[in-house]
């Protein structure tokens, strides 16, 4: 694969938060990229001005000038980005690892900025605190506890995730006349809320259980899940629901990598290919060849953060299709690049990354949204470049 060879290169790592200096290199070589010094830069600067680092929580705005209100789905997200950081670094940085760690015990003793007092019917709060009327939330929360167990070992987070999944997210599954079965959007919901955004990740959590803890009815429970998408949201073109997003679409394409990793059934992969394909080239999705600013809500600005780990996750899996590895590889590649290119470094530590990676953060209030979508990005970036120098043999 000539292309994912590209980032094999032998170079010396440049220092901290600095772009690699071309001096010294022969004439007309180009400079080499230290994605993981980017992806340190980003991260930090996420960290630095938007989390609250008594709690755990992220805000909205740097330094707080909008408090965390409202916005639980998206903490998972931002999470997931130190996650990704502490995976990478673990071995080399261990004082920034165990700092990571504490912030993932607190934001599970706040129960990952859950705002929602809503209790069920016996009068409790719910699994750890994490119960919610929007499935969709406590599904992102789950595949961050997950995700947080497998990096760190801990299976307190896996069995919470498995607590919450059990009791507050597939109880609420019902069949409509099609007969097919879905999740709905909140609890007591119409047929008309069955929508993407929940029973992709639901089915994507239920196929990472089946992984962890090898019981059937969770394998079941992804099929189903599975075939409701498909049967009711999924496009021949690939594009999942309308509008295409490229949460929506990450999202199920890795869930439907994840079934073809567990059954081998070849349609799954091919699903797989087309969904996460047309979101990083399809024109309803980007711009310019870049992945579009898709809005500077909470909501909007964070979608990104989403795809991205399940693309890079594509590319690193060894049984994906190749053509379709290296296509996703290059478009990949050109986004980090323009991100690269785009910041800033003379602000750091505000050295924000813009709701579009074509052109650079034009001042005004800074979005903790964007900032997890361009870290996720870089964190992306440099976890295949260290994947693929450690399997460069």
């Amino acid at each position: 694969m000539i292309v994912l060879a590209m980032l094999l290169s032998g170079c010396e790592k440049p220092l901290w938060m600095t772009m690699p200096d071309p001096s010294g290199k022969p004439a007309g070589e180009e400079p080499v990229t230290d994605w993981s010094g980017v992806a340190d830069s980003c991260t930090f600067v996420l960290v630095d001005n938007f989390l609250d680092k008594e709690r755990g929580v992220f805000w909205t705005t740097p330094d707080n000038v909008q408090p965390a209100n409202n916005i639980y789905w998206q903490q998972a997200h931002a999470m997931d980005v130190l996650v990704y950081s502490y995976e990478r670094i673990k071995d080399t940085d261990p004082a920034l690892a165990e700092e990571y760690i504490g912030y993932f015990r607190k934001w599970y003793a706040s129960d990952g900025g859950n705002y929602n007092d809503s209790h069920d019917s016996e009068g409790e709060y719910g699994a750890g605190g994490f119960f919610n009327a929007f499935t969709d939330d406590m599904c992102w929360i789950c595949l961050t506890l997950l995700h947080m167990s497998e990096a760190t070992g801990d299976d307190t987070y896996a069995d919470t995730a498995r607590e919450i999944y059990d009791n507050y997210i597939i109880t609420r599954v019902w069949t409509g006349e099609e007969g097919l079965t879905g999740l709905p959007w909140q609890n007591n919901d119409a047929e008309n809320a069955r929508n993407a955004c929940t029973n992709a990740p639901g089915c994507l959590v239920a196929a990472r259980l089946y992984q962890k803890y090898g019981v059937e009815a969770y394998l079941d429970d992804a099929v189903m899940l599975y075939d409701y998408v498909e049967g009711n949201l999924l496009y021949d073109d690939g594009r999942v629901e309308e509008p295409p997003l490229s949460y929506t679409q990450g999202t199920f394409g890795e869930a439907c990598r994840q079934l073809y990793d567990i059954t081998g059934e070849r349609k799954y992969l091919r699903k797989a290919d087309a969904v996460l394909l047309y979101a990083m080239t399809s024109g309803r999705c980007t711009n310019n060849g870049l992945l579009r600013d898709e809005g500077t809500s909470m909501d909007q600005s964070i979608f990104k953060a989403v795809l991205i780990p399940y693309v890079v996750n594509y590319i690193m899996y060894d049984k994906a299709t190749v053509s379709t590895k290296d296509r996703l590889y290059e478009l990949l590649m050109d986004n980090a690049e323009a991100l690269d290119a785009s910041l800033d470094r003379t602000l750091f530590p505000q050295m924000y990354a813009n709701y579009y990676w074509g052109t650079p953060f034009s001042g005004g209030v800074a979005s903790m949204g964007a900032q997890t979508s361009g870290a996720s990005l870089m964190e992306g970036v440099a976890r295949l470049e260290k994947f693929l120098n450690e399997n460069a043999d």
